[in-house]
């Protein structure tokens, strides 16, 4: 890639995952070098089972597997898991072997404080020039949104999920 951009993903909507994940099926189609890095995540979703097939991906999932509420909630194993998905998404990045480099649901870990603002600045910065970064969670904080060269926000309208339908298999996860 000749010139690698800045995209967040963000809003209270449906889909950031899911934007990201497209980018990476046409990405592969070109044979581009990609890592995925999910944070707050840890169940069996139905794309890892895709993304395992193509070998120019290299995915990394750091989470228990549970909905944190609130930063009560958060365990040292959170913060020990996130310390360890950033510091490998940041070498990741700066090793300039990948021509994309996703960080799905970054922004969320600023809620809880198990990354900071000032962590993911350094990723923007640092970033090779050929490279593509992609964060992605809610609640963008302005000073990133002005970094990035691309910002998409989704914003909720209706969800079933507020009439108790959960998760389902094969579409949200």
């Amino acid at each position: 890639m000749e010139k690698g951009y800045v995209q967040i993903y963000t809003g209270n909507g449906k889909g950031k995952t899911t934007a990201a994940l497209g980018l990476i099926t046409r990405a592969v189609g070109h044979n581009f070098k990609i890592f995925l890095c999910q944070f707050l995540k840890g169940r069996d979703y139905g794309e890892l089972h895709t993304l395992q097939k193509f070998e120019t991906v290299t995915y990394e999932r750091y989470g228990r597997g549970v909905f944190i509420k609130s930063k009560e909630f958060v365990t040292d194993e959170d913060k020990k898991l996130m310390r360890e998905g950033y510091e490998s998404l940041k070498n990741a990045l700066l090793s300039g072997k990948f021509d994309i480099v996703i960080a799905d649901e970054i922004l969320g870990t600023l809620r809880y404080d198990l990354i900071s603002v000032d962590e993911i600045k350094f990723l923007i910065k640092n970033k090779p020039e050929t490279t593509e970064l992609i964060l992605t969670g809610r609640n963008a904080p302005d000073e990133l949104i002005e970094m990035a060269d691309l910002v998409t926000e989704m914003k909720e309208i209706k969800h079933y999920f507020q009439k108790g339908i959960m998760a389902r298999k094969g579409i949200e996860k």
